[in-house]
């Protein structure tokens, strides 16, 4: 795999207590070897693992190990190593170094680096299986997700515990693929002017004025979909349910709170579009809307009943309308994936489908990592390893230009 050049930017690499440590010199070499500026600065735990003669020879910096470690005289090393710099990598990075950068905590010279540092944040994690579906590193990794730090998350294999499972740091040509994405931006262009709509994000059907039925749905998908369709020169229209997290830049956004609002945004907008990519976790019922608060009935253990009706499919009626549009929607499951996934493929008129599943131990809202498999409708079954949604949002559209839009 080749990469285009850094010469120009300056990269700090943080090291921290890992066996993964030892692919951090290999991470080193390749970047300066793509002509970047390499500072590194080790944890007191890391300098056990690989030594700072290793890092010197390989990018011709000292590494600093410590807060009080000076580059030269009258400068604060923690400020002065991050302040020009382009991105902060920190690879390994442990279950420790994720929790105190989330936490605000800086007591030794990677966190600290972490704190200062006025540019962007990548983490590479590498850690026990265990560790890394720890509900405490879980929120971890989302707080720092939803602050904008950036994740190659880690892949599946034999770890050095001598378990079998996800923890593995991510293999450095992954993180190469990050580094030049976040220094350079896209590398290609090949979505050029192709108008896309694309939903993201729950929808709220009001039960009275201050309740709502919804879902867990962040928006996060769907988001980093239009993130990469964008960068990659789409002319994208992004139609959001209410969600926390921040919409990126696109060529047009329009907000909707319910499911009918979210069905007249797209009948309005999918004329003009090319691609529709139907990412929103649209609610499957709606109440009947009280004109008044619902109070708490008087007697207790006594039911209430809460009318619902069906509200409309978005993207059964985009499929029943479709002439020349390549319609890409997404099933979530908690059992039989791939047949109930089939079935909306064909039931909705759809070109390709998303499966993934919510059964136990899936974890597919949120900012974190996923699995699922791409179905077409010519029998095509493409599985994806665990990777974030920024790498499969990735895959998305290369797959959707080669079988689709290069054929037409």
């Amino acid at each position: 795999m080749s990469f285009r050049s850094l010469e120009g930017k300056r990269v700090v690499l943080g090291v921290t207590g890992s066996i993964a440590a030892y692919k951090a010199a290999e991470l080193a070499s390749s970047l300066a070897a793509l002509k970047a500026d390499v500072h590194v600065a080790m944890t007191p735990s890391a300098v056990h693992f690989v030594g700072p003669a290793t890092f010197r020879a390989l990018t011709g910096h000292t590494p600093l190990t410590g807060v009080f470690d000076e580059i030269e005289e009258r400068t604060v090393a923690h400020v002065a190593l991050v302040e020009n710099a382009d991105l902060l990598v920190i690879a390994p990075a442990t279950g420790n170094i994720i929790g105190k950068i989330a936490n605000g905590i800086a007591d030794e010279i990677v966190s600290t680096l972490a704190m200062a540092a006025p540019c962007p944040v990548l983490l590479a994690p590498a850690m026990n299986t265990h560790m890394w579906t720890n509900p405490i590193v879980i929120a971890n990794v989302d707080r720092l997700r939803n602050m904008g730090y950036h994740f190659v998350d880690p892949v599946e294999g034999r770890l050095a515990c001598g378990y079998e499972g996800v923890g593995k740091m991510a293999p450095v040509e992954r993180i190469l693929e990050a580094v030049e994405r976040l220094l350079l931006g896209a590398a290609r262009h090949d979505w050029e002017d192709v108008p896309v709509l694309i939903t993201a994000g729950p929808t709220r059907e009001p039960i009275d004025p201050v309740r709502y039925l919804s879902n867990y749905s962040t928006g996060s998908m769907g988001f980093a979909i239009a993130a990469a369709a964008q960068e990659r020169g789409a002319e994208v229209t992004l139609v959001t349910g209410p969600t926390e997290m921040q919409p990126p830049d696109v060529t047009r956004l329009v907000r909707v709170q319910t499911a009918s609002e979210m069905l007249e945004a797209v009948r309005n907008h999918f004329g003009s579009c090319r691609v529709l990519i139907s990412a929103a976790a649209v609610s499957d019922f709606s109440p009947v809307k009280s004109p008044r608060k619902l109070k708490k009935l008087e007697q207790e253990g006594e039911r209430r009943t809460l009318e619902l009706h069906q509200t409309p499919d978005i993207l059964a009626e985009m499929g029943r309308q479709k002439q020349n549009q390549i319609l890409v929607g997404f099933a979530l499951e908690t059992e039989d994936l791939i047949t109930n996934a089939r079935q909306k493929l064909e039931g909705k008129n759809l070109d390709m489908i998303v499966a993934n599943s919510a059964g136990e131990g899936e974890q597919p809202f949120g900012p974190g990592p996923s699995k699922v498999r791409f179905l077409t409708r010519g029998g095509e079954d493409h599985p994806l390893p665990m990777m974030s949604k920024q790498e499969i949002a990735e895959h998305l559209l290369t797959f959707i230009r080669e079988r689709f839009l290069q054929r037409g």
